[in-house]
């Protein structure tokens, strides 16, 4: 391998290393004063790239001035021709194996280019890879948790849904299959990423990843914030796609599927616009979608008025004005669930991520502050790297018996003595408590192998099937809201402990069924039902 481009220590640079093989094109359009945050994102890049080149798409701003900051980055200019043009300009321009676009008001997380590589090195024969993001505002502040929709079954169908995708940045592609295919259509303004997946689905596989590898800066001069120009352009290159009479009759279904879902989502994209519901959202989302608006403020209102009233009557209420009456007596269709085995018998593993998945990291991304210091995790440390990251300054695996080789404890964490004593800063605990028969024993070695002000990050199934496999002898047990907070609260003391249930009926019956999380409806897994809690999630501290 040859030897890094340096500069002097008192410049900024990108340190370059041949070998890895893979560029990064950068894509700007009066964007410098996001610039550097991007270049500078690239450069905290646990595996460098060869190539890093920015492509000027006419800005009236000064990049160059930007880039001069950063050694070995190559800039090249270009009179505005929009984002498609610039895409390829750089495209045309790189040599490597691999290449990743990003746009200069977005951000890569530092293992962005590592986590594609070696998604690439478990699927090689596909065209691209993907992984989650985050979205933050226009300083960086998180707007919400990882968004995750994983790749499984047929690429197209899932496509034809919806984009799967949904950030750029995240994607990884081979530099030949994407030049072969033509690269990015420039008679497109918007959506051209989207009409490349679909393109490069129909003849190759694609593969993702949950790790969360991009942010996403959503701010008042994103393309994205145009929701009706967005929604347009969506269905238009939808529409380019449209399965023939004799197609498969699971890509038809989707795509008719497909053409509500683009307009249900600008429409929820424009009501939401902001954090919050305004009358102004409430217009910009009635004229996407009218019908789609006034059911979803009428569930929100009845939501409202139902918790004034008794619970009877409130559900009462709520099923009057949303109109979700129920079915007639025997006119219930079962469809595909009409039988007595699941969709999956592995938690929807076969197909993708579970659903169950998605509350899980969730609730990891909302606490990944306190992912730091010394930290413990069981059976590996997947979720402490991705949501803890440079903040985890000692990692500890722990196994329940031996031959796992990364495990550095082993033992039942009920017993004394397996675990040391206010050693931890925080304790990754996600589906386990629920394999150990006497869980108040387990909960009081935690607590005491926490330091004071440690934190235990707990998940627990409400909801579920049982494994089939290893681990069928030993699922004793599923917990309500109810039943985690009492064991907590004698352990760590009332109140050291937060308890929230995540899901609905929908998502239950998805999760029963092992749906894996890209074939569902992302916006209903947000509604929070506490008579179907699929999973149930703590944060609880240990006092000074």
């Amino acid at each position: 391998m040859e030897a890094p481009i340096t500069t002097p220590s008192n410049e900024k640079s990108i340190q370059l290393i041949a070998g890895s093989d893979v560029t990064v094109v950068i894509t700007t359009y009066n964007h410098a004063h996001f610039l550097g945050e991007a270049l500078a994102s690239v450069a905290a890049q646990t595996r460098v790239p060869e190539e890093v080149i920015v492509v000027d798409d006419g800005s009236s701003d000064d990049p160059a001035a930007i880039v001069a900051r950063w050694p070995g980055v190559r800039l090249i200019r270009q009179p505005n021709q929009g984002l498609s043009s610039a895409r390829n300009t750089g495209l045309a321009q790189a040599r490597t194996t691999y290449i990743l676009f990003l746009d200069a008001d977005d951000m890569l997380r530092p293992a962005a280019i590592a986590q594609g590589l070696a998604a690439f090195a478990r699927s090689p024969g596909v065209a691209f890879v993907y992984g989650a993001h985050e979205r933050v505002d226009r300083e960086g502040n998180p707007l919400g948790g990882a968004v995750y929709h994983a790749m499984a079954g047929d690429p197209v169908a899932a496509l034809l849904h919806h984009n799967i995708v949904g950030m750029h940045a995240t994607v990884l592609y081979r530099r030949d299959i994407l030049s072969a295919a033509g690269g990015f259509d420039t008679r497109l303004r918007r959506c051209e990423d989207y009409d490349v997946y679909l393109r490069l689905a129909q003849a190759h596989a694609i593969a993702s990843h949950p790790t969360v590898v991009a942010r996403y800066r959503w701010h008042d001069s994103n393309m994205s914030y145009d929701f009706r120009a967005m929604r347009d352009a969506a269905l238009a290159v939808h529409a380019r796609y449209r399965p023939a009479a004799g197609a498969d009759s699971l890509r038809r279904e989707t795509w008719s599927e497909g053409r509500r879902f683009w307009r249900r989502y600008y429409a929820g994209e424009a009501l939401r616009a902001g954090g919050r519901i305004s009358p102004r959202g409430v217009a910009a989302a009635a004229r996407l979608d009218p019908l789609w608006t006034a059911g979803e403020l009428a569930r929100r209102a009845a939501i409202r008025l139902g918790g004034a009233v008794s619970r009877r009557a409130g559900y009462r209420l709520r099923r009057r004005l949303v109109g979700r009456a129920s079915p007639p007596v025997g006119r219930v269709d079962w469809g595909d669930f009409g039988t007595p085995w699941p969709v999956s018998e592995d938690f929807g593993w076969d197909r993708g991520l579970p659903v169950d998945r998605f509350y899980i990291e969730r609730f990891l991304e909302g606490a990944a502050a306190d992912i730091r210091g010394r930290v413990l995790e069981i059976g590996d440390d997947a979720y402490s790297r991705r949501f803890g990251g440079a903040r985890v300054e000692r990692q500890d695996i722990l196994h329940v018996e031996a031959g796992n080789p990364r495990a550095t404890l082993i033992g039942d964490i009920s017993r004394a003595g397996t675990l040391p004593q206010a050693a931890f800063d925080c304790i990754v605990l996600t589906q386990t408590l629920h394999l150990i028969f006497d869980m108040a024993s387990a909960l009081r070695q935690l607590h005491g192998a926490l330091r004071p002000g440690g934190v235990l990050l707990l998940t627990v199934p409400g909801i579920s099937p049982i494994d089939r496999g290893e681990w069928s002898g030993t699922w004793f047990w599923s917990l309500t809201p109810a039943a985690l907070t009492r064991l907590l609260d004698e352990v760590f003391g009332a109140g050291a402990a937060t308890v929230r249930s995540h899901g609905n009926v929908y998502a239950a019956t998805a999760f029963l069924q092992g749906l894996a999380l890209s074939e569902v409806d992302p916006t209903k897994l947000d509604v929070v039902d506490a008579s179907y809690p699929v999973i149930v999630a703590a944060r609880a501290a240990r006092r000074p």
